[in-house]
Parts: C-alpha cells; sequence; structure tokens
C-alpha cells in the first residue's frame, strides 16, 4: 500500500468518525460555526506554542486538532448544502494553481520576491479593491503590522536596504522621546505605535518574526522568573522581602542555565 493511499485513509476514518459524531454525540451536535470559532482559535495558539517549542510530538497532535475543526466546520456547511469537505479542498487547490503560474504556467520569476509580487498583482486581477484587502481585522496588532508591511512589500512600496530601516526606528524614538519629554499621553501613545510599526518593519529586513521573537522572549522571561520563584521559596523568602540586588543573582544564575 502507497503512503499516499494510506493517508487517504486515514483522512477517510477522520470524515467517518466527524459523521459519526455529528449525529450521535450530544456536544457535537449542538456546535455551529460560531460557536466553534473561538475554540479554533485557540487551538491555532496552541499549535503554535508547540511550533515555538520544537516539540515535533505535540505539533503532531495540535495539527490533528486544527484539522478535526477544518472538517467540523466542512461538516456543518454541508448541512446546508452551502459547501462540503470537497468544496474546500477544491477551491484551495484551484487558487494554489492560479496563483502559481511560474509552476502551471509559462510565467518566469527568479526568486521568492518574484513570487510575493505576483500572488499580489494576482489578488488584484481578482477583483480585489486593496492589496490590504485580505488582512483579518481581528488580528493581533502586531502580527496585523507585520502583514499590512509584507502585504505593500509586495507591490514595491518597501525600503532598499535594512539600514533604511533601521535610521527610521531611531527617528522614531527620537520623536517618542521628544513627546515623552512633552507628556501629552494621546501623543506619546501616537508615537509608541509608530517605534512598534517601524520596529516591526526591521524584523522583516532581518527575516524575523517579530511574533516569534517576542514570544521566544516571553517564554524565556517566564523561564528565568519561575527559578526566582523557586530560590526563593528554597530560603523560605518571599520576593517581595528579597532585595533587588537578591534577586539579581539568581536571575543570574537563571541566565546562565
Amino acid at each position: 500500500m502507497s503512503d499516499k493511499t494510506q493517508q487517504l485513509q486515514a483522512f477517510e476514518r477522520l470524515l467517518i468518525i466527524m459523521d459519526e459524531l455529528r449525529e450521535q454525540c450530544p456536544w457535537d451536535k449542538k456546535q455551529t460555526l460560531q460557536s466553534l470559532r473561538h475554540l479554533t482559535i485557540e487551538e491555532v495558539y496552541e499549535l503554535g506554542d508547540a511550533i515555538l517549542d520544537n516539540d515535533l510530538d505535540e505539533i503532531k497532535k495540535e495539527l490533528g486538532d486544527v484539522l478535526l475543526h477544518i472538517v467540523f466546520y466542512s461538516k456543518i456547511g454541508s448541512e446546508s448544502g452551502a459547501f462540503d469537505i470537497a468544496d474546500v479542498c477544491h477551491t484551495i487547490c484551484d487558487k494554489l494553481i492560479e496563483r502559481h503560474p511560474h509552476i502551471y504556467s509559462d510565467v518566469k520569476v527568479e526568486n521568492e520576491e518574484d513570487v510575493k509580487r505576483n500572488w499580489e498583482q494576482l489578488k488584484l486581477k481578482e477583483g480585489k479593491s486593496s492589496v490590504l484587502e485580505g488582512v483579518p481585522k481581528s488580528l493581533p496588532a502586531m502580527v496585523k503590522a507585520n502583514r499590512i508591511q509584507d502585504k505593500v512589500a509586495g507591490v514595491g512600496f518597501d525600503w532598499e536596504q535594512p539600514y533604511q530601516v533601521l535610521a527610521k526606528v531611531h527617528e522614531e524614538l527620537d520623536e517618542l522621546e521628544d513627546e515623552v519629554n512633552q507628556g501629552d499621553t494621546d501623543k506619546i501613545e501616537s508615537e509608541f505605535g509608530d517605534v512598534l510599526f517601524a520596529m516591526i518593519n526591521y524584523a522583516r529586513f532581518l527575516k524575523v518574526d517579530p511574533e516569534s521573537a517576542l514570544e521566544r522572549t516571553n517564554k524565556k522571561f517566564i523561564k528565568r522568573f519561575k527559578y526566582l520563584e523557586e530560590k526563593s521559596k528554597a530560603l523560605n523568602k518571599s520576593l517581595a522581602d528579597m532585595s533587588l540586588a537578591e534577586m539579581d543573582i539568581y536571575w543570574d544564575e537563571a541566565k546562565k542555565l
């Protein structure tokens, strides 16, 4: 039996189980597109955590959870005749073929940047009024900023060199400092946003995903702070009773681990 045959059989097994659950399980019977939405978002974040941890076994499990949601939405769609899993698969296949003329047609590309530019141009030809139309409104602000910058770069609205973006970061920091000195809270917030936007843009030029970078720092901080908490408990002292100098000793230990 080929790998492809085994994969198709596994997918068919999932579809059969989904049919059975939708028909027999009280919880699954009640679910709607709307009720599943927040659960799907949660599953995607859990997948993201597993990827950051490079936990391959957990990635496999979380991918299964996300796949289940795709099948679940498709099952609900089929009940009203709106769409089914075949429609979902054919829609993405058609889009991939159309958006990759360098593979399925005679368009020539030199590199990844050519592919991205062609992708955005093709979307405009499909009737989208703006290259930013495909940026979901509900994205977290940092992810949204990254997608906005990536999309406008796809049509040539971009800096040429990383040093230019870094200069923009310094410019925005100077403007933030000026507003901090003036003490206008609203203008401080505005300039702070400009600094973050510029930093996210710089991350793109450095080939760094800002969301992943910040989450790695979050995880690093949490790990070190928990080490500090463990040390304080071993000393039978609360963190509130420890001096900053004492805390720094254990913080430095945590950094070395």
